[in-house]
């Protein structure tokens, strides 16, 4: 379903996030006080406002309120992003999410109600530190930093049905998509008796500990 969200802060972080959710079908409202980052994100993003997120005023002028998500992405100002989630929060903007910059940011944020806070270079930390530490992983599910979502390659489970595999009771994960050898495209939700063939590929999602017991 198509949605419409505001991006305040049209930095490098939040100029790609808002490219991402335009790439995705969404439209997606931008405002910066920069002249050049409003002037570049106009060829991307649906709509631009050059104005200071700042000003309680100013976001009632463009009608912010009348967003459900807003993201703050405004650089290295830990009172700005303040300020502006307690704008918004007092406009009534449904969910809030910050780009914060270190945890007792990420504290101060949660305390005045943002809905979820963002530190890229931690996100991004864990994500390639775990990439090589445990082959095939994908990403952490946001909700719980213990379920992540892995890829598998069959070789020892080959000709045997998930059905068969029973891996939801065996080892407490879900699989979720599955590629044939030879195919580009995941399909998605597999039967049970779908059948695995050597070097077939799937997806599956669970705790660490129960995806890094699996050899199939």
């Amino acid at each position: 379903m198509k949605q419409q969200i505001g991006i305040i802060g049209l930095g490098k972080f939040g100029l790609k996030f808002g490219q991402t959710l335009i790439s995705l079908g969404h439209e997606v409202l931008g405002v910066d006080t920069d002249h050049a980052k409003t002037t570049n994100a106009k060829h991307i993003l649906t709509q631009v406002y050059q104005t200071d997120a700042m000003s309680r005023e100013a976001l009632e002028q463009i009608r912010i309120h009348d967003l459900e998500h807003v993201v703050i992405s405004v650089g290295d100002s830990i009172t700005a992003s303040i300020m502006i989630s307690m704008y918004l929060k007092d406009l009534g903007v449904k969910k809030i999410w910050v780009k914060a910059i270190h945890e007792d940011h990420e504290k101060v944020l949660h305390q005045i109600g943002v809905d979820e806070v963002i530190i890229p270079e931690y996100m991004a930390a864990a994500q390639i530190a775990s990439r090589i530490a445990m082959p095939g992983f994908i990403e952490y599910l946001p909700f719980d930093k213990s379920m992540v979502v892995k890829e598998f390659t069959i070789q020892k489970w080959a000709g045997k049905s998930l059905k068969e595999l029973n891996l939801t009771n065996t080892f407490g994960i879900q699989v979720i998509a599955v590629r044939k050898t030879g195919e580009e495209e995941y399909h998605y939700i597999p039967k049970a008796e779908e059948f695995f063939a050597e070097g077939d590929n799937f997806v599956a999602i669970g705790g660490i500990e129960q995806l890094q017991k699996i050899t199939p």
